[in-house]
């Protein structure tokens, strides 16, 4: 029995919230169970190397910054994994592969419960702040049906990690702000699981070192009667005590990883620090082997392509967060939401992330932008912008309502509020639809490529080469390396050095040298003629083509077309792919389309 004047916690509401995200994640996974692209195929294949007791090691090379952007000296398979891509979300899924086996389910299911978590979360970052209550419910029910970003909850990689720990971090941050030390430590923990998730999780550390600094400066300024860097004049500044708690508990996660990095590849951020990420000229020369990304060609551009190429990923990083996070209806309300909280202590540290993260996307990374890379780093800014977006939703309600008096203000909050999230999750459901239509084109003829490399008996140690090594050792089961986006000399080379038995080209992603192979327009000795297809309804190339490759004097398959078992061209087994085209929605891919 409660005493007298005892506060009853509202448990049932972050339960439910909770609920009904998990529900939505676990019907998107019932839908679309698989992972759709180069970066979830990625991270499971890595979850299932470790299950299997291979530890952090592949047997395919998903692009050549993996290995130094070169054909190594000792061309070897496997070859030692996560030298660009982090491994928080392979480590949740090894557990679940173990018990439940290495199923697309097994993958799916610990995002899903990890991401689920963001919708109570955003609830009580919105209670902390003194939202109003339909602020805090509508916010977390955006946080269970997250915009155009719904479709990636069930994927099993970074967004499902990233959309409450970010937030988290924030919250924590703000707290600390609020005369919370032990929060603040906390948000170095978070910081560092992100930064464990993703390379740009380093950019939320940032942007909590930031905030401590500034406000010691604020601090320093109000002590020498200068204005101040929020409204509150008299309270002490986050203490030294609680900033080095927080960088200890981010160097206790990211320390081991940095250490084995260090060990294996030589660097705590092997691709960065070669420049294969940060340097490339044009999104095809991180595909490249040939084009040697470094500071000197960069700056060789001259000044108009590197401002051009800048402002475009501000563009693209500005359109992706419209569409993506805020379903373009949301976009006004979150401007008017954060006005009015634009001197709050409790999103301040959002507000410096969000700099951080679109800084980070115009000046570091603006040729990823397009692929995606920015739209992890903005999941995480969804919850507190939900709240925002909701508090800019009341703002104009009360602004209406006191020009009409018929108006009750309360009820039209009510009805306007829930009115945008329902408008919300229509966006959502449409965009969703569209881009799991967009995946499935694309699963369906593999899938039947998986079936005919079984039917005609092909080793599961032959060796592919196709643009999505990931993506095809998850379907077919077999090692292979990437095509590089270079000429068919090099990618010979390429094939050669590694001994790879069969070429893969799709139409819809295809490194450039290939496309007159798949149209029929170039003939090389060492590629045989097509023994699978997938036609395209549409007509011209097919989707998809496998092709025998001959770097060995005794392989004759080249010559004669035969396969060494019976050889099959098309349609069959394939129908589900037939006439289909792909959409938006495949992020990480590193080829070009075949017109």
């Amino acid at each position: 029995m409660l005493r007298s004047g005892t506060v009853r916690t509202p448990w049932r509401t972050p339960i439910a919230l909770f609920l009904l995200a998990l529900l939505v994640r676990l019907a998107l996974i019932a839908i679309f169970p698989d992972p759709a692209y180069p970066d979830s195929y990625y991270y499971v294949d890595v979850a299932r190397a470790i299950a299997a007791g291979h530890g952090l090691n592949v047997d395919f090379i998903w692009i050549f910054a993996e290995v130094g952007n070169r054909i190594p000296a000792v061309p070897t398979l496997p070859i030692p994994s996560n030298a660009h891509w982090l491994p928080l979300a392979s480590f949740v899924q090894v557990p679940f592969i173990e018990l439940l086996g290495p199923t697309a389910f097994a993958s799916a299911l610990p995002l899903a419960l990890i991401g689920s978590l963001a919708a109570p979360l955003t609830w009580a970052i919105a209670r902390d702040a003194k939202a109003e209550p339909i602020v805090a419910v509508t916010a977390g029910v955006l946080s269970a049906v997250p915009a155009g970003a719904t479709v990636f909850m069930s994927q099993p990689e970074n967004f499902a990690i990233l959309h409450p720990l970010v937030a988290a971090a924030i919250w924590c941050t703000a707290r600390g702000l609020k005369g919370s030390g032990r929060s603040f430590a906390f948000a170095g923990l978070l910081a560092g699981l992100a930064s464990l998730g993703r390379n740009d999780g380093v950019f939320l550390g940032a942007a909590i070192g930031l905030v401590w600094l500034l406000d010691r400066v604020r601090w320093w300024r109000s002590r020498r009667g200068s204005g101040s860097w929020v409204h509150v004049e008299d309270r002490h500044p986050i203490s030294f005590l609680a900033g080095i708690g927080c960088l200890a508990l981010f160097l206790l996660v990211m320390g081991p990883w940095w250490a084995r990095q260090l060990a294996v590849f030589g660097s705590i951020s092997p691709t960065s620090s070669n420049g294969a990420a940060l340097w490339i000229r044009t999104i095809s020369e991180w595909n490249s082997i040939t084009a040697h990304p470094n500071l000197q060609t960069f700056l060789a551009q001259g000044p108009g392509p590197i401002i051009g190429s800048r402002l475009a990923g501000l563009s693209s990083a500005l359109g992706n967060y419209a569409v993506v996070i805020g379903s373009l209806v949301l976009v006004p309300f979150l401007l008017i939401g954060a006005i009015g909280r634009a001197r709050s202590r409790d999103f301040s540290p959002w507000f410096m992330y969000t700099l951080v993260v679109f800084a980070a996307a115009t000046i570091l990374y603006p040729l990823h932008v397009p692929g995606g890379a920015f739209i992890h780093s903005a999941i995480g800014l969804a919850p507190h912008g939900a709240i925002l977006s909701m508090e800019g939703v009341l703002v104009v309600v009360g602004w209406v309502a006191g020009r009409r008096r018929a108006w009750n203000e309360g009820t039209a909050a009510a009805v306007f509020a829930w009115g945008m999230v329902i408008l919300v999750v229509v966006t959502a459901v449409v965009f969703g639809r569209s881009v799991q239509a967009s995946w499935d084109a694309t699963r369906q003829p593999r899938i039947a490529l998986a079936s005919e490399l079984d039917r005609l008996g092909v080793p599961r140690s032959d060796r592919l080469l196709s643009i999505d090594a990931a993506g095809f050792k998850y379907w077919t089961g077999r090692p292979g390396v990437v095509t590089p986006n270079d000429p068919i000399d090099t990618i010979e080379a390429v094939a050669r050095a590694f001994g790879t038995r069969w070429l893969i080209v799709e139409k819809d992603d295809a490194a450039r040298a290939l496309g007159p192979i798949l149209k029929g327009e170039l003939s090389v000795p060492w590629i045989g003629p097509a023994v699978f297809t997938v036609p395209d309804r549409a007509g011209g190339p097919p989707r998809l083509a496998l092709f025998p490759v001959c770097t060995a004097a005794a392989d004759t398959r080249c010559a004669t077309g035969a396969t060494g078992a019976t050889g099959a061209t098309g349609a069959a087994g394939a129908t589900g792919a037939a006439g289909a085209t792909r959409a938006t929605g495949a992020i990480g891919a590193t080829g070009s389309a075949v017109p």
